[in-house]
């Protein structure tokens, strides 16, 4: 639980990590034949990935085993190939390995100490965001602002209690996102897998390991996802919704980040097609009439 909770990376996030990502390969999938004998479990053995990466199965074993430190970045990297791991998972790894390419990571300490505010050149392209939902992410996935569009699509932030104000909560811990999302799942691991990335980034972060904790706490779909070691960054994508007011919608976001400061993002959502063009507008138009119902329309608190 301590490695769930305290949101920090240590040898038990590696080995996790290796052991998870071992066993969703085959030795097909890597083009090398099986080797002889009754598998026991899913995935490739130790000896196939110790092959694969030119590394000892010694070496490897005491990987997993959480009895290495300081493996060098070449070992790594042979290792990512050997996994089939992509840019994000790659880089991921090595900082749970502790490889030293994040000369950053001690710039951003002071930050990670402080309330989190919304950045005013990010507000500014918040406002101007007119009939587009919008709103700026922080760390472990706050909300630190929105626009109208947004608390009409997502939830009425301004009535919730701040630290209620995170994507990751309410995905997890507010039944109403079940049917606002058309694919609860998809948007779940998600989640998981971006948080997973900032605690691979930020060691030691606050507000990340209150959020992780919490939700690992509260929320058996969270924790069976956490273990899974999912990685991927927040940059664009789809989503679809199920809008009690409009019906279904199909979104495409984009993530627009502070070149100074990347933990503060600009979450932008544009419609997908005429359809959900349509839609949007009249929601929009619905909530410009029951402003107050904002909130209420999408069905999260």
């Amino acid at each position: 639980m301590r490695g769930i909770i305290g949101s920090t990376s240590s040898p038990t996030d590696l080995s996790d990590f290796l052991r998870v990502r071992r066993s969703r390969l085959t030795p097909e999938d890597i083009g090398i034949a099986p080797a002889g004998g009754r598998r026991r479990v899913a995935g490739l053995r130790r000896e196939e990935v110790a092959r694969t990466a030119g590394i000892s199965v010694d070496y490897y074993t005491r990987m997993e085993q959480g009895r290495v430190t300081g493996a060098s970045p070449e070992i790594l990297d042979a290792l990512a190939t050997a996994l089939r791991l992509d840019d994000v998972e790659a880089r991921h790894m090595h900082r749970l390995a502790g490889a030293d390419f994040r000369p950053w990571r001690r710039r951003t300490v002071p930050v990670q100490e402080q309330p989190q505010t919304a950045r005013p050149m990010l507000k500014d392209m918040l406002e101007s965001l007119h009939g587009m939902p919008a709103l700026v992410m922080g760390r472990g996935m706050t909300v630190l602002a929105w626009n109208r569009a947004a608390a009409a699509l997502l939830g009425d932030f301004a009535s919730m209690d701040p630290a209620d104000r995170n994507l990751a909560r309410l995905t997890f811990l507010d039944p109403a996102s079940r049917s606002l999302y058309g694919r609860w799942d998809v948007c779940a691991r998600e989640s998981v897998a971006y948080l997973r990335l900032e605690a691979g980034l930020y060691p030691g972060d606050p507000v990340l390991a209150s959020t992780v904790g919490e939700l690992a706490y509260r929320s058996p779909e969270f924790r069976a996802l956490w273990a899974e070691h999912p990685v991927q960054d927040k940059t664009s994508g789809t989503k679809d919704f199920r809008h009690p007011i409009v019906g279904e919608l199909q979104l495409t976001y984009e993530t627009l980040r502070a070149a100074d400061d990347p933990r503060q993002a600009l979450l932008a959502y544009t419609p997908a097609d005429s359809a959900s063009a349509d839609a949007l507008r009249l929601l929009l138009d619905w909530t410009a009439y029951a402003p107050t119902a904002a909130g209420a329309s999408s069905g999260l608190r």
